[in-house]
């Protein structure tokens, strides 16, 4: 399965690297693009779980990997909650 990985910038300014097994968050983000912090995490649950399914279809066992970077994107995201207007922008593809 074709990994990739995007580059990603907080509400603060920091920014992360995340993975995902499966090329299918090119389909539920753009580059350059900014998203409110609900809207993203609804889509990193959505992406990365569909990635981790394609994964346990492939190998017998979803992917921790994408299931942990969910999990980090989840934490990161409620530190921002309380922010208003917190969004979150992809920045780039890393293929």
């Amino acid at each position: 399965m074709p990994e990739i990985r995007f580059q990603i910038q907080w509400a603060d300014g920091s920014q992360d690297i995340c993975y995902s097994p499966s090329l299918i968050v090119k389909e539920y983000f753009l580059p350059n693009t900014e998203y409110a912090l609900e809207d993203f995490v609804q889509r990193s649950q959505t992406a990365l779980k569909i990635a981790s399914d394609r994964v346990q279809a492939k190998y017998g066992m979803p992917c921790s990997l994408a299931l942990n970077q969910l999990r980090q994107i989840e934490a990161k995201a409620a530190q921002y909650q309380n922010m208003p207007k917190a969004s979150v922008q992809v920045i780039k593809f890393l293929d």
